[in-house]
Protein backbone atom coordinates (compact mmCIF):
# COMPACT_ATOMS: atom_id res chain seq x y z
CA UNK A 1 0.00 0.00 0.00
CA UNK A 2 1.56 3.60 -0.72
CA UNK A 3 1.77 5.60 2.18
CA UNK A 4 -0.30 8.83 2.67
CA UNK A 5 0.94 12.20 0.61
CA UNK A 6 -0.15 15.09 -0.11
CA UNK A 7 -2.13 15.21 -3.68
CA UNK A 8 -2.87 18.89 -5.29
CA UNK A 9 -5.07 19.24 -8.75
CA UNK A 10 -4.61 21.92 -10.89
CA UNK A 11 -7.25 24.29 -8.80
CA UNK A 12 -4.31 24.69 -6.16
CA UNK A 13 -1.61 25.13 -8.55
CA UNK A 14 -0.95 28.71 -7.03
CA UNK A 15 -0.56 28.11 -3.75
CA UNK A 16 1.86 25.11 -4.56
CA UNK A 17 3.89 27.64 -6.53
CA UNK A 18 3.84 29.93 -3.46
CA UNK A 19 4.94 27.36 -0.73
CA UNK A 20 7.84 26.74 -2.89
CA UNK A 21 10.00 29.56 -1.36
CA UNK A 22 11.54 32.91 -3.25
CA UNK A 23 14.92 32.48 -4.68
CA UNK A 24 17.44 35.55 -4.20
CA UNK A 25 18.87 36.33 -7.69
CA UNK A 26 21.55 38.85 -9.16
CA UNK A 27 19.99 41.41 -11.26
CA UNK A 28 20.30 41.05 -14.70
CA UNK A 29 19.90 43.64 -17.67
CA UNK A 30 16.13 42.05 -18.79
CA UNK A 31 12.82 43.01 -18.37
CA UNK A 32 12.05 41.14 -15.16
CA UNK A 33 14.04 39.42 -12.38
CA UNK A 34 12.35 37.30 -10.47
CA UNK A 35 9.36 35.13 -11.56
CA UNK A 36 5.68 36.03 -9.59
CA UNK A 37 4.21 33.18 -8.02
CA UNK A 38 1.45 34.02 -10.19
CA UNK A 39 3.62 33.49 -13.62
CA UNK A 40 5.23 30.02 -12.06
CA UNK A 41 1.44 28.65 -11.10
CA UNK A 42 0.33 29.75 -14.95
CA UNK A 43 3.39 27.60 -16.36
CA UNK A 44 2.64 24.59 -14.23
CA UNK A 45 -0.42 24.73 -15.51
CA UNK A 46 0.41 24.75 -18.85
CA UNK A 47 2.65 22.07 -18.49
CA UNK A 48 -0.39 19.54 -16.53
CA UNK A 49 -2.86 20.54 -19.18
CA UNK A 50 -0.10 18.92 -21.83
CA UNK A 51 0.83 15.89 -20.12
CA UNK A 52 -3.48 15.52 -19.62
CA UNK A 53 -3.63 14.80 -23.50
CA UNK A 54 -2.05 11.26 -25.05
CA UNK A 55 0.38 12.50 -27.50
CA UNK A 56 1.63 9.20 -28.89
CA UNK A 57 2.02 7.52 -31.84
CA UNK A 58 -0.83 5.43 -33.60
CA UNK A 59 -4.09 5.65 -33.58
CA UNK A 60 -5.72 8.42 -30.84
CA UNK A 61 -2.56 9.90 -31.19
CA UNK A 62 -3.73 13.96 -29.97
CA UNK A 63 -0.40 15.79 -30.41
CA UNK A 64 -2.20 18.52 -32.22
CA UNK A 65 -3.92 18.64 -29.56
CA UNK A 66 -0.97 19.65 -27.59
CA UNK A 67 -0.39 22.07 -30.28
CA UNK A 68 -3.62 23.55 -29.66
CA UNK A 69 -3.45 24.48 -25.98
CA UNK A 70 0.19 25.88 -26.73
CA UNK A 71 -1.57 28.61 -29.40
CA UNK A 72 -4.56 29.82 -26.80
CA UNK A 73 -1.81 29.81 -24.42
CA UNK A 74 0.50 32.55 -26.77
CA UNK A 75 -2.38 34.08 -28.80
CA UNK A 76 -3.53 35.06 -24.98
CA UNK A 77 -0.69 36.61 -24.14
CA UNK A 78 -0.62 38.64 -27.34
CA UNK A 79 1.13 36.85 -30.52
CA UNK A 80 -1.05 37.42 -33.48
CA UNK A 81 -2.93 33.95 -34.64
CA UNK A 82 -0.70 34.07 -37.99
CA UNK A 83 2.80 33.75 -36.19
CA UNK A 84 1.42 30.93 -34.43
CA UNK A 85 0.99 27.97 -37.21
CA UNK A 86 -0.23 24.38 -36.09
CA UNK A 87 1.07 22.07 -39.19
CA UNK A 88 -0.66 18.20 -39.55
CA UNK A 89 1.80 16.03 -40.56
CA UNK A 90 0.36 12.94 -41.21
CA UNK A 91 -1.30 11.58 -37.46
CA UNK A 92 1.02 14.44 -36.10
CA UNK A 93 1.58 17.71 -36.27
CA UNK A 94 4.27 20.64 -35.76
CA UNK A 95 3.62 24.00 -34.28
CA UNK A 96 6.18 27.38 -34.57
CA UNK A 97 5.96 30.61 -32.96
CA UNK A 98 7.44 33.51 -34.02
CA UNK A 99 7.93 36.76 -32.15
CA UNK A 100 9.62 39.27 -34.31
CA UNK A 101 12.58 40.87 -33.68
CA UNK A 102 13.17 44.77 -34.22
CA UNK A 103 15.94 44.14 -35.99
CA UNK A 104 15.11 41.89 -39.75
CA UNK A 105 18.92 41.51 -39.87
CA UNK A 106 19.93 39.63 -37.63
CA UNK A 107 19.25 35.60 -38.09
CA UNK A 108 16.49 34.10 -35.28
CA UNK A 109 17.11 32.24 -32.48
CA UNK A 110 15.20 29.22 -32.30
CA UNK A 111 13.75 27.18 -29.07
CA UNK A 112 13.42 23.87 -29.77
CA UNK A 113 11.02 20.83 -28.57
CA UNK A 114 8.86 18.22 -29.09
CA UNK A 115 5.33 17.30 -28.09
CA UNK A 116 4.63 13.89 -28.49
CA UNK A 117 5.68 11.14 -25.84
CA UNK A 118 6.51 7.56 -25.43
CA UNK A 119 3.25 5.31 -24.95
CA UNK A 120 2.30 5.09 -21.34
CA UNK A 121 0.01 2.24 -20.02
CA UNK A 122 -2.21 2.55 -17.37
CA UNK A 123 -2.17 -0.71 -15.65
CA UNK A 124 1.77 -0.53 -15.65
CA UNK A 125 1.58 2.86 -13.34
CA UNK A 126 0.55 3.97 -9.76
CA UNK A 127 -0.86 6.64 -11.22
CA UNK A 128 -2.91 7.36 -14.41
CA UNK A 129 0.10 8.79 -16.76
CA UNK A 130 -2.20 11.05 -18.76
CA UNK A 131 -3.73 11.94 -15.22
CA UNK A 132 -1.02 14.73 -14.07
CA UNK A 133 -1.26 14.68 -10.46
CA UNK A 134 1.07 16.37 -7.76
CA UNK A 135 1.93 15.03 -4.52
CA UNK A 136 4.17 15.74 -1.85
CA UNK A 137 6.05 18.42 -4.52
CA UNK A 138 6.42 16.07 -7.19
CA UNK A 139 4.32 16.18 -10.71
CA UNK A 140 3.79 12.88 -12.21
CA UNK A 141 2.82 11.76 -15.57
CA UNK A 142 3.96 10.89 -18.82
CA UNK A 143 6.04 13.95 -20.27
CA UNK A 144 7.28 15.17 -16.55
CA UNK A 145 10.71 15.42 -17.69
CA UNK A 146 10.20 14.03 -21.36
CA UNK A 147 9.53 17.01 -22.12
CA UNK A 148 6.16 18.70 -21.78
CA UNK A 149 7.25 20.23 -18.07
CA UNK A 150 10.63 21.76 -19.78
CA UNK A 151 8.44 22.98 -22.85
CA UNK A 152 5.38 24.43 -20.63
CA UNK A 153 8.61 26.68 -19.07
CA UNK A 154 10.24 27.88 -21.94
CA UNK A 155 6.58 29.07 -23.28
CA UNK A 156 5.40 30.76 -20.52
CA UNK A 157 9.04 32.37 -19.55
CA UNK A 158 8.62 33.74 -23.34
CA UNK A 159 4.93 34.94 -22.56
CA UNK A 160 6.29 36.54 -18.96
CA UNK A 161 9.33 38.33 -21.19
CA UNK A 162 6.72 39.78 -23.32
CA UNK A 163 3.98 40.74 -20.36
CA UNK A 164 6.80 42.84 -18.98
CA UNK A 165 7.79 44.48 -21.86
CA UNK A 166 10.85 42.67 -23.15
CA UNK A 167 11.39 43.81 -26.81
CA UNK A 168 13.93 40.95 -28.16
CA UNK A 169 16.08 42.59 -31.44
CA UNK A 170 16.60 38.87 -32.82
CA UNK A 171 13.63 37.54 -33.80
CA UNK A 172 12.93 34.64 -31.80
CA UNK A 173 11.11 30.99 -32.99
CA UNK A 174 9.37 28.58 -30.99
CA UNK A 175 9.26 25.08 -33.15
CA UNK A 176 7.62 22.19 -31.60
CA UNK A 177 7.82 18.69 -33.53
CA UNK A 178 5.15 15.84 -33.43
CA UNK A 179 7.29 12.77 -33.83
CA UNK A 180 10.55 12.84 -31.97
CA UNK A 181 9.96 9.87 -30.15
CA UNK A 182 9.31 7.50 -33.46
CA UNK A 183 10.62 8.53 -36.95
CA UNK A 184 11.49 12.20 -36.41
CA UNK A 185 10.13 13.35 -39.90
CA UNK A 186 8.77 16.52 -38.24
CA UNK A 187 11.96 17.15 -36.61
CA UNK A 188 13.75 16.68 -40.15
CA UNK A 189 10.75 19.01 -41.50
CA UNK A 190 11.50 21.66 -39.06
CA UNK A 191 14.55 22.15 -39.46
CA UNK A 192 15.23 22.51 -42.79
CA UNK A 193 11.99 24.63 -42.54
CA UNK A 194 13.98 26.93 -39.89
CA UNK A 195 17.46 26.21 -41.79
CA UNK A 196 18.27 30.34 -41.67
CA UNK A 197 19.05 30.46 -37.93
CA UNK A 198 21.48 31.40 -35.97
CA UNK A 199 21.52 28.93 -33.08
CA UNK A 200 19.04 26.55 -31.21
CA UNK A 201 18.13 26.09 -27.86
CA UNK A 202 16.88 22.89 -27.54
CA UNK A 203 14.60 22.12 -23.53
CA UNK A 204 14.90 18.13 -24.48
CA UNK A 205 18.68 17.79 -23.26
CA UNK A 206 20.98 18.77 -21.33
CA UNK A 207 20.17 19.27 -17.00
CA UNK A 208 21.08 19.23 -13.37
CA UNK A 209 21.78 16.57 -11.07
CA UNK A 210 20.20 16.90 -7.31
CA UNK A 211 22.65 15.04 -4.79
CA UNK A 212 20.24 12.08 -4.33
CA UNK A 213 17.19 12.41 -1.63
CA UNK A 214 17.92 16.47 -1.00
CA UNK A 215 16.83 19.13 -3.66
CA UNK A 216 20.56 20.71 -3.44
CA UNK A 217 21.46 21.32 -7.09
CA UNK A 218 25.30 19.67 -7.91
CA UNK A 219 26.25 20.43 -11.38
CA UNK A 220 24.36 21.41 -14.36
CA UNK A 221 25.28 19.93 -18.40
CA UNK A 222 24.86 21.17 -21.53
CA UNK A 223 24.78 18.90 -24.20
CA UNK A 224 26.99 20.18 -27.17
CA UNK A 225 26.97 16.50 -29.28
CA UNK A 226 24.81 13.60 -29.14
CA UNK A 227 25.44 9.29 -30.04
CA UNK A 228 23.51 8.70 -33.74
CA UNK A 229 19.75 6.46 -32.55
CA UNK A 230 19.98 2.67 -34.62
CA UNK A 231 17.47 0.10 -34.61
CA UNK A 232 18.38 -3.49 -36.02
CA UNK A 233 16.31 -6.60 -36.59
CA UNK A 234 17.27 -9.91 -36.21
CA UNK A 235 15.43 -12.15 -37.88
CA UNK A 236 15.20 -16.06 -37.85
CA UNK A 237 13.28 -18.18 -40.04
CA UNK A 238 12.08 -21.87 -40.57
CA UNK A 239 9.55 -23.80 -42.70
CA UNK A 240 7.99 -24.85 -38.91
CA UNK A 241 5.25 -27.57 -38.56
CA UNK A 242 3.62 -29.29 -35.99
CA UNK A 243 4.63 -29.15 -32.33
CA UNK A 244 4.01 -32.56 -31.97
CA UNK A 245 7.47 -33.05 -33.78
CA UNK A 246 9.66 -30.63 -32.28
CA UNK A 247 13.18 -30.23 -34.25
CA UNK A 248 16.28 -28.96 -33.23
CA UNK A 249 15.99 -25.67 -35.77
CA UNK A 250 13.45 -23.80 -34.00
CA UNK A 251 13.30 -20.32 -34.52
CA UNK A 252 12.54 -18.84 -31.45
CA UNK A 253 15.10 -20.60 -29.40
CA UNK A 254 17.83 -19.87 -32.38
CA UNK A 255 16.73 -15.94 -31.83
CA UNK A 256 17.05 -16.40 -28.20
CA UNK A 257 20.22 -17.74 -28.36
CA UNK A 258 21.49 -14.78 -30.50
CA UNK A 259 19.72 -12.31 -27.59
CA UNK A 260 22.12 -14.62 -25.11
CA UNK A 261 25.34 -13.60 -26.86
CA UNK A 262 24.45 -9.72 -27.68
CA UNK A 263 23.37 -9.45 -24.30
CA UNK A 264 26.75 -10.09 -23.03
CA UNK A 265 28.50 -8.43 -25.89
CA UNK A 266 29.95 -5.38 -25.21
CA UNK A 267 31.46 -2.48 -27.91
CA UNK A 268 35.01 -0.90 -27.13
CA UNK A 269 35.65 1.89 -24.72
CA UNK A 270 35.56 4.81 -26.35
CA UNK A 271 36.05 8.36 -25.31
CA UNK A 272 36.22 12.15 -26.88
CA UNK A 273 36.71 15.46 -25.52
CA UNK A 274 33.63 15.88 -24.12
CA UNK A 275 32.74 12.69 -22.14
CA UNK A 276 36.31 12.63 -20.99
CA UNK A 277 35.84 15.96 -19.59
CA UNK A 278 32.27 14.76 -18.41
CA UNK A 279 34.23 11.83 -16.52
CA UNK A 280 36.73 14.26 -15.16
CA UNK A 281 34.52 16.99 -13.91
CA UNK A 282 31.51 15.02 -12.85
CA UNK A 283 33.89 12.64 -10.51
CA UNK A 284 34.21 15.52 -8.02
CA UNK A 285 30.35 15.07 -7.27
CA UNK A 286 29.64 11.34 -7.29
CA UNK A 287 29.49 10.26 -3.71
CA UNK A 288 30.68 6.68 -4.31
CA UNK A 289 34.05 6.68 -3.80
CA UNK A 290 34.69 3.63 -5.64
CA UNK A 291 32.50 5.22 -8.64
CA UNK A 292 34.45 8.57 -8.50
CA UNK A 293 37.78 7.39 -8.67
CA UNK A 294 36.74 4.88 -11.69
CA UNK A 295 35.70 8.23 -13.33
CA UNK A 296 38.83 9.32 -13.06
CA UNK A 297 40.75 6.39 -13.72
CA UNK A 298 38.20 5.78 -17.15
CA UNK A 299 39.05 10.02 -18.26
CA UNK A 300 43.12 8.92 -17.84
CA UNK A 301 42.76 5.74 -19.35
CA UNK A 302 39.87 4.54 -21.17
CA UNK A 303 41.04 0.81 -21.59
CA UNK A 304 41.52 0.52 -17.27
CA UNK A 305 39.19 -2.46 -17.49
CA UNK A 306 38.56 -2.44 -13.77
CA UNK A 307 37.12 1.01 -13.94
CA UNK A 308 35.36 0.23 -17.15
CA UNK A 309 33.63 -2.53 -15.47
CA UNK A 310 32.50 -0.29 -12.66
CA UNK A 311 31.26 2.68 -15.17
CA UNK A 312 29.26 0.02 -17.42
CA UNK A 313 27.20 -1.48 -14.43
CA UNK A 314 26.12 1.84 -14.41
CA UNK A 315 23.08 3.04 -16.20
CA UNK A 316 23.63 6.58 -16.04
CA UNK A 317 27.48 6.07 -17.00
CA UNK A 318 27.72 3.13 -19.37
CA UNK A 319 26.43 5.34 -22.45
CA UNK A 320 29.57 7.67 -22.16
CA UNK A 321 32.03 4.89 -22.07
CA UNK A 322 31.04 4.03 -25.72
CA UNK A 323 28.58 2.45 -28.30
CA UNK A 324 25.56 0.28 -26.29
CA UNK A 325 22.96 -1.85 -27.63
CA UNK A 326 20.02 -3.69 -25.88
CA UNK A 327 17.36 -5.58 -26.98
CA UNK A 328 13.77 -3.71 -26.74
CA UNK A 329 10.70 -6.11 -28.53
CA UNK A 330 10.73 -9.27 -29.33
CA UNK A 331 8.32 -11.45 -31.56
CA UNK A 332 7.52 -15.40 -32.62
CA UNK A 333 5.40 -17.85 -33.99
CA UNK A 334 1.64 -17.76 -35.27
CA UNK A 335 0.08 -20.06 -33.03
CA UNK A 336 0.19 -22.39 -29.94
CA UNK A 337 0.48 -25.74 -31.71
CA UNK A 338 2.94 -24.91 -34.58
CA UNK A 339 6.63 -24.64 -34.52
CA UNK A 340 7.58 -21.43 -35.39
CA UNK A 341 8.08 -20.01 -38.94
CA UNK A 342 9.67 -17.05 -37.92
CA UNK A 343 11.51 -14.77 -34.73
CA UNK A 344 12.35 -11.44 -34.66
CA UNK A 345 13.53 -9.10 -32.29
CA UNK A 346 14.85 -5.80 -32.23
CA UNK A 347 18.26 -4.40 -31.12
CA UNK A 348 18.41 -0.21 -30.55
CA UNK A 349 21.95 1.17 -30.41
CA UNK A 350 23.36 4.47 -29.64
CA UNK A 351 26.47 4.72 -31.31
CA UNK A 352 29.27 6.74 -30.15
CA UNK A 353 30.66 9.37 -32.46
CA UNK A 354 32.63 8.26 -35.29
CA UNK A 355 30.98 5.03 -36.23
CA UNK A 356 28.84 4.44 -39.58
CA UNK A 357 25.64 2.54 -39.07
CA UNK A 358 26.85 -0.10 -41.07
CA UNK A 359 29.90 -0.26 -39.26
CA UNK A 360 27.61 -0.83 -35.74
CA UNK A 361 25.89 -3.76 -37.85
CA UNK A 362 28.86 -5.70 -38.89
CA UNK A 363 29.46 -6.17 -35.58
CA UNK A 364 26.64 -7.13 -34.27
CA UNK A 365 26.16 -9.85 -37.25
CA UNK A 366 29.93 -10.76 -35.84
CA UNK A 367 28.49 -11.20 -32.32
CA UNK A 368 25.48 -13.30 -32.94
CA UNK A 369 28.00 -15.41 -34.83
CA UNK A 370 25.39 -17.73 -36.76
CA UNK A 371 24.11 -17.17 -40.43
CA UNK A 372 20.74 -18.03 -39.48
CA UNK A 373 20.54 -14.73 -37.63
CA UNK A 374 19.72 -12.31 -40.12
CA UNK A 375 20.81 -8.62 -38.65
CA UNK A 376 18.91 -5.82 -40.94
CA UNK A 377 18.99 -1.82 -40.57
CA UNK A 378 15.61 -0.98 -39.87
CA UNK A 379 16.42 2.86 -38.51
CA UNK A 380 14.08 5.03 -39.37
CA UNK A 381 14.51 9.22 -39.19
CA UNK A 382 17.83 9.30 -37.67
CA UNK A 383 20.74 10.73 -38.89
CA UNK A 384 24.63 11.17 -37.79
CA UNK A 385 25.20 14.82 -37.93
CA UNK A 386 28.55 16.38 -36.84
CA UNK A 387 29.62 18.33 -33.62
CA UNK A 388 28.00 21.26 -32.76
CA UNK A 389 31.23 23.58 -32.69
CA UNK A 390 31.58 25.63 -29.63
CA UNK A 391 30.19 29.14 -29.36
CA UNK A 392 31.00 31.87 -26.74
CA UNK A 393 27.88 33.36 -26.51
CA UNK A 394 26.15 30.34 -25.53
CA UNK A 395 28.49 29.59 -23.46
CA UNK A 396 28.51 32.51 -21.38
CA UNK A 397 24.94 33.41 -21.65
CA UNK A 398 23.94 29.58 -20.20
CA UNK A 399 26.77 30.03 -17.39
CA UNK A 400 24.45 33.65 -16.42
CA UNK A 401 21.52 32.03 -16.91
CA UNK A 402 22.09 29.12 -14.54
CA UNK A 403 24.13 30.93 -11.78
CA UNK A 404 20.99 33.30 -12.39
CA UNK A 405 18.53 30.59 -11.75
CA UNK A 406 20.36 28.14 -9.11
CA UNK A 407 23.42 30.16 -8.12
CA UNK A 408 27.15 30.66 -8.22
CA UNK A 409 28.13 27.72 -6.74
CA UNK A 410 26.58 25.14 -9.69
CA UNK A 411 29.63 23.10 -12.08
CA UNK A 412 28.69 23.97 -15.77
CA UNK A 413 29.84 20.59 -17.25
CA UNK A 414 29.77 20.65 -21.45
CA UNK A 415 28.54 16.84 -22.37
CA UNK A 416 27.53 14.31 -25.00
CA UNK A 417 24.30 12.65 -24.44
CA UNK A 418 23.41 9.76 -24.66
CA UNK A 419 20.01 9.61 -26.83
CA UNK A 420 19.31 11.76 -29.69
CA UNK A 421 16.86 14.51 -30.17
CA UNK A 422 15.56 16.69 -32.53
CA UNK A 423 19.06 18.71 -32.52
CA UNK A 424 20.62 16.50 -34.38
CA UNK A 425 18.86 17.72 -37.49
CA UNK A 426 19.70 21.42 -37.03
CA UNK A 427 23.64 20.19 -36.57
CA UNK A 428 23.18 18.62 -40.10
CA UNK A 429 22.47 21.60 -41.64
CA UNK A 430 25.09 23.61 -40.22
CA UNK A 431 23.03 25.12 -37.22
CA UNK A 432 24.87 25.47 -34.30
CA UNK A 433 22.64 23.08 -31.69
CA UNK A 434 22.87 22.82 -28.31
CA UNK A 435 20.83 20.93 -25.55
CA UNK A 436 20.26 22.82 -22.23
CA UNK A 437 16.88 22.21 -20.51
CA UNK A 438 17.38 23.96 -17.11
CA UNK A 439 15.64 20.86 -14.93
CA UNK A 440 17.16 19.54 -12.25
CA UNK A 441 16.74 15.84 -11.42
CA UNK A 442 18.21 13.36 -8.77
CA UNK A 443 19.55 10.41 -10.26
CA UNK A 444 17.44 8.30 -8.28
CA UNK A 445 14.60 9.63 -10.05
CA UNK A 446 15.30 10.03 -14.32
CA UNK A 447 12.19 7.66 -15.02
CA UNK A 448 11.72 9.53 -18.64
CA UNK A 449 10.44 6.48 -20.53
CA UNK A 450 9.98 4.54 -18.01
CA UNK A 451 7.18 4.46 -15.12
CA UNK A 452 6.09 7.01 -13.05
CA UNK A 453 7.97 9.49 -14.52
CA UNK A 454 8.09 12.91 -12.05
CA UNK A 455 9.88 16.16 -11.82
CA UNK A 456 10.28 18.47 -8.64
CA UNK A 457 8.05 21.47 -8.86
CA UNK A 458 10.96 23.02 -6.99
CA UNK A 459 12.33 23.59 -10.21
CA UNK A 460 9.38 25.93 -11.69
CA UNK A 461 10.98 29.26 -10.42
CA UNK A 462 14.54 29.15 -11.16
CA UNK A 463 13.77 27.30 -14.63
CA UNK A 464 11.84 30.61 -15.44
CA UNK A 465 14.75 32.54 -14.01
CA UNK A 466 17.11 30.73 -16.52
CA UNK A 467 14.98 31.77 -19.91
CA UNK A 468 14.30 35.43 -18.40
CA UNK A 469 18.40 35.60 -18.27
CA UNK A 470 19.18 33.11 -21.18
CA UNK A 471 16.81 35.02 -23.94
CA UNK A 472 17.42 37.82 -23.81
CA UNK A 473 21.29 37.86 -23.75
CA UNK A 474 21.06 35.83 -26.78
CA UNK A 475 18.59 38.02 -28.31
CA UNK A 476 19.54 41.47 -27.83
Amino acid sequence: MRSAMTRIRPTRLLATVATLGAITLAPVARAQTVPTDAEAAQALDLAMKEIAIRSVQGEGNRTGDVAAVIKARLVASGWAPGDVVITPRGQTATLVATWTGTDPKLKPLVLSGHMDVVEAKRADWVRDPFGPVIEDGVLYGRGATDMKFDGALMVSALIDLRAHGYKPHRTIVVAFSGDEETVMATSDALAHELKNADLVINADGGGGTFADGTDKPLYWLWDGDEKAYADYQLEVTNPGGHSSEPRPDNAIVQLAQALVKLGVYQFPAEQNVLTKGWFERAAAFEADPAKAAAMRAFAANPHDTAALAILRADPEMVGRTGTTCVATMLSGGHALNALPQRATANINCRIFPGHTRAEIMAQLQAAVGADVVHVTDVTEGSITPPVTPLRADFVAAAEKAIHAAWGKQIAVIPNQASGGSDSMFYRALGIPAYNASPVFTRTDEQFSHGLNERVRLVNVKPALTYYFTLIPELTR
